[in-house]
């Protein structure tokens, strides 16, 4: 089977939370795709609750579109301390932290329910598992921690 650096990653070492270049990957045709890990809460000590985890996810979808080129995608860890982030082409681990930084602080300052998207039973696979509550919370949360763009030291940005 192969590698996946994730599994690979010393989870008792790092810090949270955090942004880290997973990896950088070139296509045939000189593309870069970009994989980023975006470590919310510090693992093995903490995990963000579905509800809450699944609407910043929504949230997330939109709001890191709006600060950032290229986003592809952006899907929570299943051990739920976070996200992969992954974008088309390069960009500093500085300023996904930035664009991290500002989307949740939207999201615990500025969000009402009418401004999450896709939670209806047309449009969400699990519609009736969110809380903006939930997600307010665990944001105000990571921001009162401040986020780094170093995995193992405290570098907050």
């Amino acid at each position: 089977m192969a590698k996946v650096e994730s599994f690979t990653l010393d989870h008792t070492k790092v810090k949270a939370p955090y942004v880290r270049l997973i990896s950088e990957e070139q296509g045939k045709n000189g593309d870069v795709i970009s994989n980023y890990d975006l470590r919310l809460v510090q693992p093995n000590e903490n995990a963000i609750p579905t509800a809450g985890l699944h609407t910043i996810e929504h949230l997330l979808a939109g709001l890191l579109r709006d600060r950032l080129d290229g986003v592809i995608d952006c899907s929570p860890f299943g051990c739920r301390t976070g996200f992969h982030l992954i974008t088309w082409g390069q960009h500093s681990t500085t300023e996904i932290g930035q664009a991290l930084k500002s989307s949740l602080k939207a999201i615990a300052d500025d969000i009402t329910w009418d401004d999450v998207q896709g939670t209806d039973i047309y449009s969400c696979g699990n519609y009736r598992d969110h809380s903006l509550f939930s997600a307010k919370e665990w944001c105000r949360n990571i921001l009162d921690a401040g986020i780094s763009d170093h995995p193992f030291e405290r570098h907050v940005i």
